[in-house]
């Protein structure tokens, strides 16, 4: 059954809102480096960048960054766009699994390497000088992190690109695997010690609760973009892989009910979030309450950002993007304060289980 766009209910999301309040400063300094990058042949291109609003969104996962970091995360977040929509989505990579692999190792290679490098592809050479301005900015276990999170993101999409081509669709739990590296979350969030100054020690950052609380940060953002995204992929045919898709292939849900499904089993993992998070954070050392306080500004600041950002509210490629101011938080009309049920209990799924076991910190 073809499917067709439908409104989707409010946000359950019971965290503050918060952008920096520097955040316009931070978008004009992002997109003077987008523009000298090479990455611009056009004023289409130009705005088709602008229009991802990156700045904005990440002033809303770090919003007491220093600018001068700050301002670096969301070049990435520029890059990270644009790469996902002409090498991941769309183009000759994006149904060849083979092509894909070599392209994106060669570019996580160019973003790994000090020093001067050239690179003939355009995406590897401003991968690279990210990377530069990344080592200057922040310490070697920081940059390792980040490097160590970039190649499981392209590991991931390397995975959704191989559905892509065999005409496969995941199962539930497969898909949830998948899209927690896919989704792009993990840069995402190894950026907010970059962005902060943080050194959150190894004892912390690498035990089974912290890992637990940033995959389910990762998970919540990957499936309200699945809702966010979900108008626009059906314009470009690129519904195959979506929560929404896989609920409705493999549980035989209509449209409506994949959709309130999807929503409950995302509230399920954003309650479990929630309460594992309020457990560790009076044990955690300052810089660990910080990266844990920046996971939940992530979750609200992805559906702030998603639910006026061009990349999702048109289904063209945007035109040229006006100057505006950022806003705080959407109309209270978008949020509701009660989760949903879910029929597909996640304590379930094998993929995520442990999240609700005692994970240990």
């Amino acid at each position: 059954m073809a499917a067709t766009t439908v409104d989707t209910p409010p946000f359950y999301c019971p965290i503050e809102p918060a952008v920096h309040p520097q955040a316009e400063e931070a978008e004009r300094r992002a997109l003077a480096w987008v523009h000298r990058s090479g990455l611009c042949r056009s004023d289409a291109e130009r705005a088709r960048f602008a229009g991802t609003r990156s700045a904005d969104f990440y002033a809303r996962f770090a919003p007491h960054a220093d600018l001068e970091r700050l301002w670096i995360t969301a070049c990435w977040v520029y890059w990270g766009f644009a790469f996902d929509d002409a090498r991941c989505d769309e183009g000759p990579f994006a149904t060849d699994p083979a092509a894909f692999a070599s392209m994106a190792f060669s570019v996580q290679r160019a973003l790994e390497v000090p020093g001067p490098l050239h690179c003939a592809d355009p995406y590897a050479a401003a991968l690279h000088e990210i990377g530069e301005l990344f080592r200057a900015s922040a310490g070697p276990v920081q940059n390792r992190r980040f490097h160590h999170a970039h190649r499981a993101w392209l590991t991931g999409v390397q995975w959704q690109i191989g559905n892509r081509a065999t005409g496969h669709m995941p199962d539930l739990d497969d898909y949830l695997t998948m899209r927690l590296h896919s989704a792009g979350g993990e840069p995402t969030y190894a950026m907010l010690e970059i962005a902060n100054g943080l050194d959150v020690p190894d004892r912390e950052m690498d035990s089974p609760a912290v890992c637990a609380l940033t995959e389910m940060a990762i998970l919540v953002a990957a499936l309200d973009n699945d809702r966010h995204s979900h108008a626009r992929e059906i314009s470009r045919r690129q519904t195959g892989q979506n929560i929404i898709s896989v609920l409705m292939a493999h549980h035989h849900y209509s449209l409506p009910q994949a959709i309130e499904e999807a929503i409950a089993l995302r509230d399920a993992v954003l309650e479990r979030f929630l309460s594992l998070r309020d457990l560790i954070t009076p044990r955690a050392s300052a810089p660990l309450r910080h990266y844990l306080t920046d996971l939940g500004h992530g979750i609200r600041g992805n559906i702030e950002w998603g639910l006026h950002v061009p990349r999702y509210l048109t289904r063209s490629d945007p035109g040229p993007a006006p100057r505006y101011r950022i806003p705080a938080q959407t109309a209270t009309s978008l949020w509701t304060d009660t989760p949903r049920t879910s029929r597909q209990d996640p304590r379930h799924l094998p993929s995520i289980a442990w999240w609700w076991k005692d994970p240990g910190f």
